[in-house]
């Protein structure tokens, strides 16, 4: 029978003091992982790590380190502070590539470079950057599993929010890439797509209005998302339970992806 659990794995989860990054690293630590989250504000990750403490199943643990994922040097000395934490040979069992962001909404025509270039450096590169210096602590573990926080938005088009989409469609395309190339060394690769989620980040379209009702009205299954729903889909491709899946992107979104994407011009009156 396959082995089944992540208790005394190792894994880091990037963007991890607030929203999904939270609630991801909630639902590893209850499972008895080893969770180091990361971010860039120091106090955002104590409050999380506090928070997560007494939900730590039996053997793991909940630490936190700050690392800007867009910063390559900060991104390896995460992914070594993570790997050490069950012992010197432990290796690296779990990343979740988590943090991201848009900087830039708006049509084309009227684009600031700036603002799409750092879209793109904090999701796709900031993710590149996580896989590949998990590579070596992973295969040091004999293998492990990594998933990354696309879109809705870079599976189908969302107006105006263009650049985050095209960013979280690299990741898509970077992890089917990424699973390809280190399966055979036992390391599984995989994205979701989250929908519409109710936390911090989204609350400004959750707390009601125009873009709230198209994106419901879009939705099958009729109802915003919440961090637990992504928690738990991160977790079963964490997993050995889900130990014969790599490369695949999976929409966790209520069925909006089978309909039409968000109108994102809805934010700035009627559309």
């Amino acid at each position: 029978m396959a082995a089944t659990g992540i208790a005394g794995r190792t894994a880091l989860v990037t963007g991890g003091g607030s929203g999904i990054g939270l609630a991801v690293a909630r639902r590893l630590a209850a499972d008895g992982a080893h969770v180091t989250i990361c971010g860039r504000t120091e106090a955002k990750l104590v409050g999380a790590a506090e928070a997560i403490a007494p939900d730590v199943g039996e053997g793991g643990s909940i630490r936190w380190v700050v690392a800007d994922v867009t910063v390559e040097e900060q991104v390896a000395e995460a992914v070594a502070a993570t790997a050490e934490v069950a012992g010197a040979d432990a290796g690296l069992g779990i990343l979740v590539a988590n943090a991201g962001g848009s900087m830039h909404i708006g049509p084309l025509e009227s684009a600031d470079a700036g603002a799409v270039r750092a879209t793109v450096d904090l999701n796709l590169v900031g993710t590149m950057l996580c896989i590949k210096h998990a590579v070596v602590p992973m295969r040091a573990a004999g293998g492990g599993s990594i998933v990354c926080l696309s879109s809705g938005a870079g599976h189908f088009p969302h107006r105006l929010l263009w650049a985050y989409g095209a960013a979280k469609a690299g990741i898509d395309m970077l992890c089917r890439s990424a699973a390809e190339e280190l399966g055979g060394d036992g390391i599984r690769v995989n994205s979701v797509q989250p929908g519409i989620v109710d936390d911090e980040l989204m609350s400004i379209i959750t707390a009601g209005g125009p873009l709230l009702d198209d994106y419901i009205a879009a939705m099958p299954l009729g109802r915003v998302g919440t961090v637990d729903d992504i928690a738990e889909a991160v977790r079963f491709l964490a997993g050995p339970e889900s130990s014969w899946i790599t490369g695949a992107n999976v929409p966790i979104d209520g069925g909006h992806h089978l309909r039409q994407g968000a109108n994102y011009s809805l934010l700035f009156g009627p559309g």
